[in-house]
């Protein structure tokens, strides 16, 4: 699907440019990126507020837009339901009268669609509360109300426009597990637009991540974080050190690989074929670098270098260490005896060799979305 809007000045912007993407039953799919990547046009387009240029969408089995056959269903007749940031909940109306709307428009009887709405307010956490009016609440329990309606109505899927943007961390924190808990209970499929990666990692059954309209790479939340395909990818789930190298060695367990700080043992996927003398882009993730005070030792320990301590910032659960090795930065996140090292530090570093990921863009074979 590709959809593209004409700038004043006659400039032409492609915000989705052919995205490919289904949400299996019962999953619960992220879409994840900066502001202006596309990702709520996409969004917007399968709930039908938007017309792609091109493209076929089909939910539940149905096609609901196809542009080479001219079909494009109303929002109102296709099969979804949509929550979106602000709440848009009514204020003049009770949380249960909200909540019962999407029952009351399709006919529902009065007395049916209250009794309904009362079961889901129940399973939001806000049994009791349906005579409270929508205005008279607090944001996270306007959010669990938001959340109520648009499960009432069983759609085929559901569509959520990064709809914990408006509540602190720590209800964030909490509506989150209330989602799973939820989703785990009623088995809905699901399409949720966010820019927070710690939000996409913890809902996801599957991450899209997205740049420019288009979807770079689409797999589970382990694997977007563990395997990126490439270092845009990488860069935006988390914090991580690059290092170019050259292959010269490979063999069943892995290779070696000659860098900037030395030569280092790298884990080989079943996917990846490296040869020797091949330049790649090697990557791995504060957390699996290994700080400890400088030893005395003269025998080279495997993936350990040395090097001194340049930053150190206390983070509450770890401390955040900037190393300076042969002339190049290498960040850590330490637990246990890193957390009491000090700047000018000498420390010998090691590089867990399972945890080193070749960049699969760099060798340009990255797994397609």
């Amino acid at each position: 699907m590709s959809k593209e809007f004409v700038r004043e000045g006659g400039a032409t912007v492609r915000a989705i440019d052919k995205a490919t993407l289904f949400v299996n039953e019962k999953e619960i799919v992220v879409l994840l990126g900066p502001s202006g990547c596309g990702k709520s046009t996409l969004l917007r387009s399968i709930a039908g507020l938007e017309a792609p240029n091109s493209g076929l969408i089909r939910i539940g089995g149905e096609t609901v837009f196809d542009s080479a056959r001219n079909i494009d269903i109303p929002p109102y007749d296709r099969d979804i339901n949509m929550m979106f940031q602000s709440y848009a909940l009514w204020p003049h109306m009770t949380l249960e009268a909200n909540v019962a709307y999407p029952l009351r428009v399709r006919g529902i009887s009065k007395r049916t669609a209250q009794a309904e709405a009362n079961d889901y307010l129940e399973l939001v956490g806000l049994g009791g509360l349906g005579r409270q009016y929508a205005g008279s609440v607090s944001g996270g329990q306007a959010q669990r109300a938001a959340l109520a309606r648009t499960l009432i109505a069983k759609p085929a899927v559901v569509l959520f426009d990064e709809p914990l943007s408006n509540v602190d961390a720590k209800v964030r924190s909490r509506l989150r597990r209330e989602l799973l808990r939820i989703h785990a209970e009623l088995g809905f499929s699901a399409l949720y637009v966010t820019h927070d990666q710690i939000e996409a990692m913890g809902v996801g059954s599957r991450i899209a991540v997205m740049r420019a309209g288009r979807i770079l790479q689409i797999d589970t939340p382990e694997a977007i974080y563990e395997q990126p395909d490439d270092r845009y990818v990488a860069e935006f789930v988390g914090e991580a050190n690059f290092l170019d190298a050259v292959v010269r060695r490979v063999d069943d367990v892995g290779m070696r690989v000659s860098t900037s700080l030395g030569d280092l043992d790298v884990r080989v996927e079943p996917d990846e074929s490296p040869t020797v003398g091949t330049e790649v882009v090697v990557m791995i993730r504060p957390e699996y670098c290994e700080l400890r005070p400088l030893r005395d030792s003269k025998s080279p320990q495997p993936n350990t270098i040395q090097g001194v301590i340049s930053s150190a910032v206390y983070a509450g659960s770890r401390s955040e260490y900037i190393c300076e090795v042969r002339g190049e930065q290498v960040h850590i996140w330490a637990l246990g005896m890193g957390r009491r090292l000090t700047v000018g530090t000498e420390v010998e570093v090691e590089l867990r060799g399972e945890f080193i990921r070749m960049i699969h863009g760099s060798l340009g074979v990255g797994r397609q979305p």
